[in-house]
């Protein structure tokens, strides 16, 4: 039986107007996402990552293509189903790290005893039960970017987004929430489009990578990586994975 895809971009484009000059931000994107996929989107400052991400949010039109989420079977609403996490973990910080956590639950008016249930299981799954009555200032950056992803997941959306989440982290601690971040995306089951400038990064991630090149913006390849789960940080020296960055590199016009 063939599997429909969750996510569906067809010539998809994006044009920004001031006065009467007009800014390119996407140029024909085109591409699948499937059921359980973790895609990484890669490419320069200002090539439309992130303005990609915010059509796929809903929270910016498209001029022209075809963007399709979800499907005629089960109907997509996204404030419901869709999780964000950005560069910054967003945590207000005068509430304890549970209740910045139950923050979606309480916007969507959902049951609070069986969402704070399950807020207090995300946080042993991202490795920070023990830290619920803490305050952020009293968390590392992983550690609140962490908060931040429990945060996107609490009200079980069907899909998460997210934005450069470790690009503001140390180099050593970004490569722990990588492996951390495969861990619970295997443990959680969700879907994940995750942008980042970062090619190491996207190949590590991936199931799949999307290419996107700037002047002018558009998408300059898609591919399925080919590297088996669960991933180790050893296989960034291995030319199968190097093979992949190489192609992002030409891509890129960096080779």
């Amino acid at each position: 039986m063939t599997v429909e895809a969750f996510i569906h971009l067809s010539g998809v484009t994006k044009t920004y107007k001031s006065g009467r000059k007009q800014h390119l931000a996407i140029s024909d994107a085109s591409f699948d996402v499937m059921p359980g996929d973790l895609v990484a989107l890669v490419g320069p400052s200002g090539c439309g990552k992130s303005t990609l991400l915010k059509i796929l949010a809903g929270l910016h039109t498209h001029d022209g293509g075809t963007v399709r989420i979800g499907s005629a079977a089960h109907a997509f609403d996204p404030a419901r189903d869709i999780g964000m996490v950005f560069q910054a973990p967003l945590l207000l910080k005068w509430r304890r790290i549970l209740d910045n956590i139950l923050l979606p639950a309480e916007i969507l008016g959902l049951p609070m005893a069986a969402a704070r249930e399950r807020a207090r299981g995300l946080m042993a799954m991202v490795g920070l039960q023990g830290y619920e009555e803490k305050y952020p200032y009293e968390l590392s950056g992983g550690m609140q970017q962490r908060a931040a992803i429990a945060r996107a997941l609490v009200h079980d959306p069907k899909l998460v987004l997210m934005d450069e989440p470790f690009g503001a982290l140390d180099a050593l601690t970004r490569e722990k929430m990588n492996l951390e971040l495969l861990r619970i995306w295997k443990e959680s089951g969700k879907t994940i489009v995750f942008v980042t400038h970062g090619i190491s990064e996207a190949v590590f991630l991936g199931t799949r990578v999307v290419v996107m090149t700037a002047g002018p913006a558009r998408m300059a390849d898609n591919f399925q990586i080919d590297l088996p789960y669960p991933r180790t940080l050893d296989m960034k020296t291995q030319e199968s994975f190097g093979v992949y960055t190489r192609r992002i590199y030409k891509l890129l016009g960096m080779e």
